[in-house]
């Protein structure tokens, strides 16, 4: 017995001391809805952007993203993924290079994806969209329960399932998503994207991209949160509707929203030096046959392959990653849970099911 004490003991302050070494105090999870890794990681599709049936306003699209090599095109679409994230970070999923990231559930859309990257296993009774209140316990809500954190969790979304997915009644954390105003004691800002809101409807999703994301960023600075999730959702809508060029600059909006929330969290002491973001996407979409790039779901092919990228303090620099690899979409929440010190676990939930292991790569 007494072996078996010491070795607890000897264990216990182990972990103690390696989660002393960690850095990461906030972590931010940024999704991107259905943005395909083949676009990240060669830059504009050659078949989507000289075609007028997707890409209608070619000559200005082709100035701003074309160029000859994919190297080129991607640092063109996503310039802060390519000359900061790929430097300082990770990058995951060029199956090209034979590194691949799935996801694990079998429908390839969005509420199975979002379920997946947040509770970390595949349901297979989460087979729609529709707006339900998932019964599954997500990573948010699990840190929102820990006492250093409890309050401190939010999320801002541009697509409105997200009350649901999340389960916010249940979870008691803050979700901002779709039209939803926001209201209490608001800063000059808050108002204007208030009415912005109000007054200018979407050409694609629930709402702009860029009302979710000054949104967020505006909670951010008002209730410096430690975890915060914002998930926008142009790139999915546009490529449904056919409009590549669209797709395409929502894309670029994307990566300069991240820039803009990594330069703003170095220049704040809570922030700076203590926050890692984690980013992916839900799903991915067609690519073999050109016209169901508009498209995902399990009648069409490639859709359960995504990317992931991250970046901050306990985070090797090893840029893109292009060592032969496996990594699933169910692996994030106990990835994210981790950088904070703890387990997320399926003892984590009430329902007991198996999560995802850690992504023991992306943590030094």
């Amino acid at each position: 017995m007494k072996k078996v004490t010491k070795l607890f003991v000897i264990l216990f302050f182990t972990s103690q001391i390696l989660n002393a070494q960690q850095k990461t105090e906030n972590i931010f999870l940024i999704t991107t809805d259905g943005f395909r890794w083949q676009d990240l990681f060669s830059g504009a599709d050659s078949t989507l952007i000289f075609d007028k049936k997707y890409t209608t306003d070619s000559i200005r699209t082709t100035a701003k993203f074309w160029a000859k090599t994919a190297s080129e095109r991607r640092e063109k679409l996503m310039p802060f993924m390519w000359n900061t994230i790929a430097k300082k970070g990770q990058i995951y999923g060029n199956r090209w290079e034979n590194n691949f990231v799935n996801v694990k559930n079998n429908y390839w859309f969005s509420y199975p994806g979002y379920n997946e990257i947040l509770t970390g296993y595949a349901d297979n009774e989460v087979n729609s969209n529709d707006k339900k209140l998932n019964k599954n316990t997500t990573v948010l809500e699990f840190l929102n329960n820990q006492a250093k954190l409890k309050g401190k969790v939010a999320t801002y979304s541009t697509w409105d399932c997200f009350p649901f997915i999340i389960n916010e009644p249940r979870a008691g954390l803050p979700v901002n998503s779709g039209l939803e105003m926001v209201a209490g004691n608001l800063s000059p800002k808050e108002e204007l994207l208030n009415q912005i809101q109000a007054e200018n409807s979407s050409m694609a999703s629930d709402r702009f991209d860029y009302v979710t994301y000054y949104l967020a960023k505006e909670y951010i600075i008002k209730n410096k949160p430690k975890v915060m999730f914002i998930s926008f959702d142009e790139t999915d809508e546009f490529a449904h509707e056919g409009h590549y060029k669209e797709y395409l600059f929502a894309a670029n909006r994307f990566d300069k929203n991240l820039e803009d929330l990594w330069n703003y969290c170095q220049s704040q002491p809570q922030y700076k030096d203590k926050t890692t973001f984690i980013i992916t996407t839900d799903h991915g979409r067609g690519n073999l046959i050109k016209s169901q790039w508009k498209d995902h779901g399990q009648k069409v092919l490639d859709c359960n392959q995504i990317w992931l990228a991250a970046m901050g303090p306990d985070t090797n620099p090893i840029g893109e990653v292009k060592a032969k690899g496996q990594l699933y979409q169910n692996q994030i929440a106990s990835t994210i849970a981790k950088f904070l010190g703890y387990q997320f676990s399926s003892a984590s939930t009430t329902e007991n099911k198996p999560v995802g292991q850690v992504i023991e790569g992306i943590l030094k």
